[in-house]
């Protein structure tokens, strides 16, 4: 079965759902942004099951101000990717077109800060990462079942590569 295909016993949101999830997402992505940079990723820095999170900072593409967002992310080697899952909400988190529009980022783990470059994953790339991705959260796919949209995964790599 596909990605985009997976059934879910999610229902999908309504308009009204979304917009009250996302106020809640962007209330909670502050806070967890706020006590991830005074503990140093100590205290907020595992999500529900002990994956790891990372902060995630673009350059807004309309306003030209760094924006900060907490997500879980896989590491393969010097690679990172996380997704643009947003709950399954039927849009991208405005945080892949900040990074499509300029994909230059800084990726903060721990304490540590690292300059790097995004790019939307591939089809391709996607099939290769879902699975793992799903099996380090289970909620990913439940996410893909709620949404018509392809839910995308970001590549992460250093901006040396």
């Amino acid at each position: 079965m596909s990605t985009s295909t997976q059934k879910s016993s999610l229902k999908p949101f309504s308009r009204r759902q979304e917009h009250v999830a996302k106020l809640f997402i962007r209330l909670m992505a502050a806070l967890n942004t706020f006590v991830y940079r005074v503990s140093g990723g100590r205290v907020a820095g595992k999500w529900t099951h002990g994956e790891p999170m990372l902060l995630l900072t673009t350059i807004g593409r309309k306003t030209g101000q760094p924006r900060t967002v907490p997500l879980v992310y896989m590491r393969d080697g010097e690679r990172l990717v996380v997704v643009g899952s947003q709950a399954g909400m039927s849009t991208d988190p405005q945080w892949i077109a900040n990074a499509s529009a300029n994909p230059n980022v800084e990726v903060e783990i721990g304490p540590e800060k690292l300059k790097m470059r995004a790019h939307r994953g591939t089809a391709d790339e996607k099939a290769r990462y879902w699975p793992a991705l799903c099996a380090m959260n289970a909620d990913y796919a439940a996410y893909q079942g709620r949404t018509t949209r392809d839910i995308p995964i970001l590549i992460l790599d250093p901006e040396d590569r």
